[in-house]
């Protein structure tokens, strides 16, 4: 009961996080009291009007962090929902009518699963045009062997139940048995590994846009450090500036870990 109750504590921990930035996000321009596009005067120290103070072209770093919440969070919940949904039906698919379906998919995943993850990434992120959906088209493709292989295994357990061997003799169609009785089955795994994938994708484009690659026409977490690091705040001593991204990527990403990690455990 007290392992539980632990638990618990850490999941509902997790989802006041996550409850957190995104009500930061949705109210960005009610909560932002600068345009983070307006420019005042550089490097400017935290006072009542600016409270991280301002970077070097004048954009005030407070308001730059409340819409900078939109982009990450944006980027991350789609890149996870893209990248569920393909190992999701993947494994449907590979899992349930198994054959030659299951041994290509297969195939493909290991293949997919032997490309190193993050060289890639940054090659199609360079190669395509920059923007958010850049972002999250180069995560999804390099992102969703993980699910596919966890959610394929438990498929297969399922397909092999009695009362799934029943319903195919009674000549149910596949769509429905995966319907009725597979995805009921397998979206507590569906919705732990989402928000892995979250916190995931999150990680991946702060690094991304840490090194440039990010989104050109609004500033992410990882945009707002990439700045801050090639405008020398560090030498500078302007804690202000490169702190608060850093804290607030591994705020958010550990509170979707708590959410997903629970998840697993409980099944565990």
């Amino acid at each position: 009961m007290k392992h539980k109750k632990k638990w618990n504590r850490a999941m509902i921990t997790g989802i006041c996080i996550i409850a957190f930035f995104l009500a930061v996000a949705v109210l960005a321009p009610l909560i932002a009291p600068y345009d983070p596009n307006e420019m005042i005067r550089g490097y400017l120290p935290p006072s009542k009007e600016h409270i991280l103070g301002t970077n070097d072209v004048g954009q005030d770093i407070f308001s730059e962090m409340i819409y900078g919440t939109r982009v990450s969070l944006y980027i991350g919940i789609f890149a996870a929902c893209i990248v569920t949904g393909i190992g999701t039906v993947l494994a449907l698919i590979s899992g349930y009518f198994g054959g030659v379906a299951d041994k290509v998919i297969t195939a493909v995943t290991n293949v997919a699963m032997a490309v190193p993850g993050l060289p890639l990434t940054v090659l199609m992120v360079a190669y395509l045009e920059p923007g958010k959906w850049s972002l999250i088209i180069s995560i999804s493709v390099t992102a969703w062997t993980g699910t596919m292989r966890i959610l394929r295994s438990r498929v297969q357990q399922l397909s092999q139940m009695p009362f799934i061997k029943s319903e195919r003799a009674l000549g149910v169609s596949p769509a429905v048995i995966l319907y009725r009785h597979i995805l009921p089955n397998v979206k507590d795994i569906i919705l732990t590994r989402g928000a892995l994938t979250v916190s995931s994708a999150m990680m991946t484009e702060a690094g991304l846009s840490f090194l440039g690659l990010g989104s050109v026409t609004e500033k992410s977490w990882g945009g707002v450090l990439h700045y801050a690091f090639f405008r020398n705040s560090i030498l500078k001593n302007q804690v202000w500036w490169y702190l608060p991204p850093i804290l607030c990527i591994c705020v958010a990403v550990l509170g979707f870990m708590l959410a997903g990690y629970y998840g697993q455990r409980k099944k565990a």
